[in-house]
């Protein structure tokens, strides 16, 4: 029997939104972190019982697979995966204006189940339709991918579009809750309600009221670096939205220069936050004027803890992976027992190596350490393509490192799905 929506609309109050999100490494919906991170809050939602809704983008074709090549490039690969397979298209669909033409956006639900059995609804957006002139339908497709202007288009459905959906499918929503900035456009449709009348004159230049959408918005920004922020050129934006919203009312939301994807969220959501007490003093001096918060980021334990470190868990602190704070006990573990489950865990660690480059894994030993490269270092990728740092003048699709902070830049870079 197909899932179906109707026991979440009643009760379901929340909407998380996302450009990526990490539900099962067969669905090629995230590309690094901000994924894992959305993937982690539905988890904790769904143990929890929370009267939350999660909207994304299908991303059909992933964000890329990765392989090194001989001289230590990266060559990039489809990544695609089929929404049906883990998914049910729903019987609904939203339109909104893009270039002029109308965009139509159709809904997966993939229900998102906790050992205790709750269920989460996560709706994937998706533009791979018939009704869509052929140039529309791959909007959706490639996660992070194409130039400015697709990846506007990109925003433009997940915000404006994500916002429609859940009106359509008979959500009632309170809070929305932009997982960086690239839902920065459903604040902005929801303050098109709230234009100031003749009789209500403005106390600036702003002509509309945004203290209603302000209540309604909740933001998390990520990005420490001014590189990691969406900008997008007026002319751009008008091309691709046409009179969605006055551009002179959008700059003094938005930014002067640009339309700052994080600006724009900052100055229409109630709460922010950081990502933690330090990053969160960054983002203060990167946005002055701006209240941000700090919450710091978490994981979702009992995904991420092996079976070994879990069994230990269970026995000193049952009911550990739906209240982690009984993980406190877990200095009373003996020093044998840990060692064994690291050794336990390690062992599969190196058999999932053999499996996937059994070349390459030949060497490992268990009883050496083991270093393990991450894709980027981490202090948010400054390492440069080019010989000469900042010097780039690859396009998007054909940097290979995908570490190129001018490239970053340019191009609105993001990480690579493991």
């Amino acid at each position: 029997m197909a899932p179906s929506l109707d026991p979440f609309l009643a009760r379901t109050r929340i909407a998380y939104l996302t450009m990526e999100i990490a539900l099962r490494p067969e669905m090629h919906t995230y590309a690094g972190g901000l994924g894992v991170l959305a993937g982690d809050t539905a988890r904790s939602a769904a143990d929890l019982a929370l009267p939350m809704v999660f909207v994304s983008l299908a991303s059909r074709e992933g964000y890329l697979r990765q392989e090194i090549g001989p001289a230590g490039e990266q060559i990039e690969h489809p990544d695609p995966w089929d929404p049906a397979a883990h998914a049910t298209l729903l019987d609904a669909a939203v339109a909104l204006p893009i270039e002029g033409r109308r965009v139509w956006v159709a809904a997966w639900l993939h229900l998102l189940t906790c050992p205790l059995g709750h269920h989460v609804p996560v709706l994937l957006l998706d533009t791979q339709l018939d009704a869509n002139a052929p140039e529309d339908r791959g909007i959706t497709d490639r996660l992070y991918g194409g130039d400015q202007a697709t990846r506007l288009k990109q925003e433009a459905v997940l915000g404006i579009g994500g916002e429609r959906m859940l009106r359509a499918l008979g959500f009632e929503v309170d809070t929305y809750h932009l997982n960086e900035g690239h839902a920065a456009l459903l604040p902005l449709a929801l303050l098109r309600r709230h234009r100031l009348g003749s009789d209500h004159p403005p106390g600036g230049p702003l002509l509309y009221d945004p203290d209603p959408v302000r209540e309604r918005c909740v933001f998390t920004t990520h990005t420490p670096v001014e590189a990691g922020h969406d900008r997008f050129p007026y002319d751009l934006v008008e091309g691709v939205l046409g009179n969605f919203f006055e551009l002179d009312q959008l700059r003094l939301l938005a930014g002067d220069e640009a339309l700052n994807m994080t600006r724009l969220a900052l100055s229409l959501s109630g709460w922010v936050n950081g990502v933690a007490a330090r990053h969160a003093e960054t983002a203060r001096r990167m946005f002055p004027g701006y209240r941000i918060n700090a919450i710091t980021n978490g994981v979702h334990v009992a995904t991420w803890a092996h079976p070994a470190f879990a069994r230990l868990f269970e026995d000193i602190a049952p009911g550990w992976a739906h209240e982690a704070e009984l993980l406190a006990r877990a200095d009373r573990l003996p020093d044998e027992a840990v060692l064994a489950a690291k050794a336990e865990a390690k062992a599969d660690l190196l058999d999932v190596a053999r499996q996937v480059a059994p070349e390459a894994a030949g060497a490992l030993r268990p009883d050496l350490p083991l270093l393990v490269f991450a894709r980027r270092p981490a202090t948010s990728g400054r390492t440069c393509c080019s010989p000469t740092p900042g010097a780039c003048r690859t396009s998007r699709r054909a940097c290979r490192s995908r570490l190129c902070s001018r490239a970053r830049r340019t191009h609105g870079m993001r990480k690579a799905r493991p």
